[in-house]
């Protein structure tokens, strides 16, 4: 008789590779849920180095947090965030986070963007830092509205973080 194990043996890299999405309650204390979804996920993928596993969950923790400050999916009690992991190629990991949209008690909609500061006002900042770190962590960042509509803008932000995996993960050659 043969026995069925319910782990799942880490399996190599390919383009369009896509993981369950993931849903949470928009609260800041289920930022450990997230990670610890992430950091499970990502084990499923062979060859994945540490440092670029741990970069994903950090730079996933960090938008997770935003969403749930500065948008609806932290302000309403039914607020919620979707965490999304795939590989547009057999090179790259993206994980996202969707948020709920528009915060009611905000003038205009704005998208996150990485504050511009000197050395100096980075030191005296008490906020953005978050942004700023995905900025250094990730090889490409960036946020899109969720319909690409312009009269829906407000109803939900994309906000994504990419990894370029080194070439020995993918199975090229290197040089």
């Amino acid at each position: 008789m043969a026995i069925v194990s319910n782990t799942h043996a880490p399996t190599p890299p390919y383009a369009g590779r896509r993981w369950p999405s993931r849903t949470y309650p928009g609260d800041l204390a289920q930022t450990g849920w997230v990670r610890a979804d992430l950091a499970t996920d990502l084990r499923r993928l062979a060859g994945l180095p540490n440092e670029t596993g741990e970069s994903l969950v950090l730079c996933a923790s960090e938008m997770f947090a935003n969403a749930c400050d500065h948008t609806l999916s932290g302000q309403d009690v039914e607020g919620r965030v979707i965490r999304t992991l795939h590989m547009p190629t057999a090179a790259t990991i993206q994980v996202a986070i969707v948020d709920d949209g528009q915060r009611t008690d905000t003038a205009e909609f704005q998208a996150p963007q990485t504050p511009q500061h000197t050395v100096e006002e980075w030191e005296q900042a008490e906020r953005g830092r978050g942004l700023l770190l995905i900025g250094h962590l990730a090889d490409r960042w960036g946020t899109r509205s969720v319909v690409d509509f312009p009269f829906c803008q407000g109803l939900g932000t994309v906000t994504w973080a990419e990894f370029t995996l080194p070439s020995t993960t993918t199975g090229e050659a290197t040089r």
